[in-house]
């Protein structure tokens, strides 16, 4: 049929009408192209060769898809829509008789064998290009929400109960043992790769002995969690004495006088500053509202010796009891320290870092506050919460005994494969962690989990009947969370090169229920339209899932590598309670004992954890499968440009951020309008040139990484402190830096260093768009 047209053609140009070898191979390129569409004429379907073994085009679960609905998502000639052809073509034609007899028998049978090979091979060749270009396209949109849907109706409340109780049975005491109970479960449910990743790293855990401080001015000494020092306490609670700690914390004993500075801003170091010396004093230091290592650092360069840290009573959640328990912080930035920067591989040289700042910390419970600074006791009004403060006419003597132990272990991650089949070298992580190694953080490990192993195995009963992303779908479980995310940094300096180049996005789970009160989103700024409208539809319980405000603001956990050093689109969904005070931000970095913080307390029916679970499930599948990335770069441009409005502008002098932050924004929205918008156009959309966009895409957050940042505040200056303030950290702590010591220098670096991170974003989207007009102008 298809060798019928290709001589009609050459007939029409006058030549003759039998084709000799010369004029085959001379015509065997149009012949491909000519069976490529003639397999896509309506009624080819119809058509098989004699003895030919007939295929079924399209994925494993339609094997009796026709080859008409299926098109291919682009022409040879690199044009978004079909070729069509002349409807009519074979009506004008009529096979004529040889003009001559002079060809021997012999002849005509070799031409027309030659000619048969021909015809078969080129429709195998049609036949194998079109099946290969119509790949990309089967993952169509409206069939992949079906799809989702499928998979998310499969995540049930019990399931994760039960796994999480499967969980809670197990030792505590061993991170490898809890990771390798993680790997049966996952390989269990059908996930095909899975890796367990050992490092050795350098931790610091409680010494033999619970630390101490001791009031010399009556000689009373107490424990952390302020029980007086006797035996029989230290018997009964020794779990919860010898956990009460700041982990890299320096060692040893300090006496000295306590000095209370709230909540250590820089106006609380001003003042105190201006009425006393401080040197080699013991501050009294409230947990919240900045970021603990940024706090530590002041108190640092102030001159303090050691520091006794609280949370105040009015910051606490009222549905919480935690008054009298202490708790355990770290005070490690992440990964290993022993070897900052690069991977705790073998061979790797050990730095001897014991701890990692000079200052002797202490947790304690807030009712140990309230002994020390003689809170009275008819200071309680009803209805009002008066907040700790020691009365500046009385001193206080105090002294610290800090004996914790920095010792090598091994910690594992838990790493799993779902292999993608269009885009197999991209990958969406879905992080939680599984930190056993000590008796705090609560049960929110295991309900990080068991959600994301009822999210894995929800997901195989799909991939068992033949679905698959087409992005690679990785499942991590990370160890040694607590102390400083140390498991996820050392994977990913591990791969830090492949990862650069692969991770498209991170969703978190990190304490996903930590209160039962709201929802709470986060998200990055390119992320923030997916993960809101995700809400309105996989939220389980509607009264406690409203439309909420999806922020940037800093959070904890395992994220923090990928947003701070790679750049990586976030998100991240929990439960936490109403927060009580304006003051109660960072509050999570203090980790409470187990019997305090009871998961099933918080959500018995564990519909919560059902909820975050196909949250979860929702914007991970969407970033998945989606064939272009669901990133906003024009909400990206618009963070840019209200971080820099408001009393901030008033204060510096920033005419070029806001000329920069401009062109970002028209450039972004030009971007937007002109490339992602026919992108998302199924008829307008060529493999190549989604490729190209999705790789804009995938790098867009990345030039907000500022070299330096103080510690505690997040290098990728896209993300705030918190959700009351709207500008760029770096630039808010080098106001107040200014303030401290009277110098411009900080703000100046702060400056120049937001002003190249804009500047730097709006030239690769710019580099980017001249990119596709060069190719559709090579193309026209």
């Amino acid at each position: 049929m298809a060798y019928h047209k290709v001589n009609a053609d050459q007939r029409a140009q006058g030549h003759s009408p039998y084709l000799d070898n010369d004029e085959l191979q001379a015509t065997a390129l149009e012949l491909e192209w000519d069976m490529e569409k003639e397999l896509e004429e309506p009624g080819f379907d119809h058509f098989r060769l004699d003895g030919a073994v007939q295929h079924h085009l399209g994925n494993s679960q339609s094997p009796d898809l026709d080859l008409e609905p299926i098109q291919p998502s682009s022409s040879p000639k690199g044009r978004f829509q079909r070729l069509q052809e002349d409807p009519d073509y074979i009506s004008h034609y009529t096979r004529q008789a040889p003009k001559s007899n002079r060809c021997s028998f012999f002849q005509i049978l070799k031409v027309f064998c030659t000619a048969l090979i021909l015809f078969i091979f080129g429709i195998l060749i049609g036949y194998y290009g079109h099946k290969k270009c119509s790949s990309p396209s089967t993952s169509q949109e409206p069939n992949s929400l079906h799809i989702f849907h499928e998979i998310l109706k499969e995540i049930k409340a019990e399931n994760i109960q039960q796994i999480y109780r499967d969980l809670l049975q197990f030792p505590r005491e061993d991170d490898v043992d809890i990771a390798m109970k993680t790997l049966v479960q996952w390989s269990s449910q059908g996930l095909e790769d899975v890796q367990l990743v050992n490092y050795s790293v350098l931790l610091d855990l409680p010494g033999s002995s619970s630390n101490t401080i001791t009031l010399k001015n009556n000689g009373e000494c107490f424990y952390p969690s302020g029980q007086q020092c006797n035996t029989e306490t230290k018997i009964l609670h020794s779990q919860d004495l010898l956990h009460s700690y700041a982990a890299y914390s320096a060692k040893g004993m300090l006496e000295a006088e306590l000095v209370d500075i709230q909540y250590g801003t820089m106006e609380d170091l001003i003042r105190i500053q201006s009425i006393t010396n401080v040197t080699k004093k013991i501050a009294l230091l409230k947990l919240g509202q900045s970021p603990l290592l940024y706090k530590l650092s002041l108190l640092e360069d102030a001159g303090f010796g050691g520091v006794l840290l609280y949370i105040d009573p009015c910051d606490l959640p009222k549905t919480t009891d935690l008054v009298d328990k202490a708790f355990m912080v770290s005070l490690n930035s992440g990964g290993d320290p022993s070897t900052p920067g690069y991977a705790s591989i073998d061979g790797s040289y050990r730095q001897n870092r014991l701890n990692l700042t000079p200052l002797l910390v202490q947790p304690i419970s807030a009712a140990l506050a309230k002994k020390i600074v003689s809170f009275p006791e008819d200071a309680v009004q009803k209805n009002r919460c008066i907040r700790l403060q020691m009365p500046p006419t009385v001193k206080k003597v105090i002294s610290l005994n800090i004996q914790s132990v920095t010792t090598y272990k091994t910690i594992s991650n838990v790493i799993g494969y779902l292999k993608g089949t269009v885009f197999p070298d991209r990958y969406v992580i879905i992080g939680s962690h599984h930190d056993r190694l000590n008796n705090y953080g609560g049960q929110a490990w295991a309900s990080s989990t068991a959600i994301i192993t009822a999210f894995i195995q929800a997901l195989m009963l799909k991939v068992k009947r033949g679905w698959r992303p087409d992005r690679t779908i990785v499942f991590c479980s990370w160890g040694g969370t607590s102390f400083g995310n140390i498991g996820s940094y050392e994977w990913a300096e591990d791969l830090k090169r492949v990862l650069q180049k692969n991770v498209v996005a991170y969703v978190s789970l990190h304490n996903p229920v930590r209160g039962n009160s709201t929802l709470h989103p986060v998200a990055s700024p390119s992320l923030q339209q997916l993960a809101a409208e995700s809400q309105s539809s996989s939220c389980v319980e509607k009264t406690k899932c409203p439309r909420y405000n999806v922020s940037s603001v800093q959070i904890q956990g395992d994220s923090d590598y990928f947003i701070n050093h790679l750049g990586v689109p976030a998100t991240q969904f929990s439960y936490e309670d109403i927060r009580t005070s304006e003051n109660s931000n960072f509050l999570s970095e203090a980790l409470f004992p187990v019997h305090s913080t009871k998961t099933e307390e918080l959500d018995p029916s564990f519909s919560l954890h059902e909820s975050i679970a196909k949250l979860t499930g929702q914007v991970a599948l969407q970033i998945a499968n989606a064939p272009v990335l669901p990133f906003n770069a024009l909400d990206v441009a618009l963070e840019v440009q209200n971080s820099l409005k408001g009393n901030f502008c008033d204060e510096v002098d920033i005419p070029q951020l806001l000329s920069v932050a401009s062109r970002l924004r028209d450039t972004a929205e030009l971007f937007q309008s002109d490339e992602m918008r026919p992108a998302n156009d199924p008829k307008e959309r060529a493999p190549i040139r989604v490729r190209m966009l999705n790789d804009v895409l995938q790098s867009l957050e990345k030039s907000f990484l500022v070299h330096r940042a103080p510690p505690g505040l997040y290098r990728n200056i896209l993300y705030k402190l918190d959700e009351r303030t709207s500008q760029f950290s770096v630039l808010l702590e080098a106001l107040e830096h200014r303030k401290l010591h009277q110098s411009n220098e900080t703000i100046q670096a702060a400056l120049s260093e937001v002003l190249n991170s804009i500047n730097s974003a709006q030239v690769y989207f710019k580099a980017g768009l001249d990119v596709f007009e060069t190719t559709l102008a090579g193309k026209k």
